[in-house]
């Protein structure tokens, strides 16, 4: 995975990422930095811009890949693409991908609780202005 440091978001995804993330939508969803299809593969494209690891947690290479995904996901309940209840399943992967990437059990479920105990008020929509 290719990515670069910024300035107002941390990182920017220079090649495209995709993930079976097992959450199935109604409708597909394209959008021009992600994308989402009805069976739930997520595709992350080039130039996506993301925040990395939030709170006390250390942006390591074990944790990028996860940080990455769970933005996006966060951002598509954001946007209402997902519902809120798939909060959950997000921040499962987040821990299962940290694990995959070679993150000890310890982290990823530090990590994972602390995403659950604080990632609600980061999923809820946006609200728009005039």
């Amino acid at each position: 995975m290719k990515y670069k440091k910024r300035q107002k978001y941390k990182y920017t995804l220079h090649s495209e990422e995709k993930i079976e993330t097992r959450i199935s939508v109604s409708q597909a969803y394209d959008s021009p930095f992600l994308s989402l299809s009805k069976q739930g593969m997520l595709t992350i494209k080039k130039g996506y811009a993301w925040d990395g690891a939030s709170g006390p947690a250390l942006d390591t290479k074990n944790i990028m890949k996860a940080s990455l995904v769970h933005d996006a996901l966060y951002q598509l309940m954001r946007e209402e693409v997902l519902p809120q209840s798939a909060r959950k399943h997000a921040d499962t992967l987040l821990r299962e991908t940290c694990l995959e990437k070679g993150m000890s059990s310890f982290r990823a479920t530090y990590i994972y609780y602390g995403v659950r105990v604080v990632g609600g008020f980061f999923s809820r929509p946006d609200t728009l202005c005039a």
